[in-house]
């Protein structure tokens, strides 16, 4: 549990009857949000891309609102389920969604097997340590900590996500990338749920009105990350080969 002073940015843990209520007002966080998306919009407009994004524009920022405004974050206080579920879509969806409201000509760089290296490396290296015990905790008490955590997590996820979906991105070098997403999403969460101990004590105790445990909350966490945390980039994947697969009549009837 959390000592005085110490609630995380979302706030204190809330009560089952309580958390639908419990949504984040912070007016710093609403001026910013309000300020990037015209942001976004704007360059769209200029870009002359406006009317085709719109939509996904609209369900990014959307998504975002649900994950920093809405009661899931309050509850992301509670349960480590959460903050992983929480931690998953905005690395394995709001992040592609992002890339993918881009206008084109941003999305067009081809990165070097390099510094493709260096990008998987580095999100790998994020996400494991902000799951790790101390690393979270400190982040659960401390909003600049916490920012760090976000911000760090969803703009490796984004340099990940423009490497796969950049038009100029080798197919290899892409199904590489979404590969290892998955092998080390497995790895994590396998790690998480097969802990026998529960290792993330700002929800030691949180967790009991909501009838879990902090290690049943802690497994289910696991799971989250082993398994569906998985399926976008699997999905990716599926997609880039069967537009691979596609592709190929037309490439071999045009050497012919």
């Amino acid at each position: 549990m959390f000592g005085p002073g110490q609630f995380p940015y979302c706030g204190p843990a809330p009560l089952p009857a309580d958390w639908l209520g419990q949504w984040n007002l912070d007016p710093v966080l609403l001026i910013a949000m309000a300020a990037c998306a015209g942001r976004h919009v704007t360059v769209l407009r200029n870009a002359g891309e406006w009317r085709g994004k719109r939509s996904r524009v609209a369900a990014l920022w959307l998504l975002l609102a649900a994950l920093f405004v809405s009661p899931l974050c309050a509850l992301s206080s509670a349960l480590f389920s959460v903050r992983v579920a929480h931690h998953v879509v905005l690395v394995a969806v709001a992040a592609p969604l992002f890339v993918l409201a881009l206008p084109e000509r941003w999305r067009a760089p081809a990165f070097s097997a390099g510094a493709l290296g260096m990008i998987i490396g580095l999100h790998v290296a994020v996400v494991w340590l902000w799951h790790a015990p101390a690393p979270y905790a400190a982040a659960m008490t401390s909003d600049l900590v916490f920012w760090t955590m976000q911000l760090s997590l969803a703009v490796t996820a984004v340099a990940l996500w423009l490497a796969v979906l950049s038009p100029a991105a080798p197919f290899g070098h892409a199904l590489t990338l979404l590969l290892t997403s998955v092998i080390q999403m497995g790895l994590l969460g396998a790690v998480i749920t097969f802990a026998r101990v529960p290792l993330y004590f700002p929800h030691f105790g949180a967790t009991d009105p909501f009838g879990l445990s902090a290690l049943s909350d802690q497994q289910l966490a696991g799971l989250i990350m082993w398994v569906p945390a998985t399926l976008p980039y699997l999905g990716a994947a599926l997609l880039l080969i069967g537009r691979s697969l596609a592709n190929a009549p037309a490439a071999s009837g045009s050497a012919s």
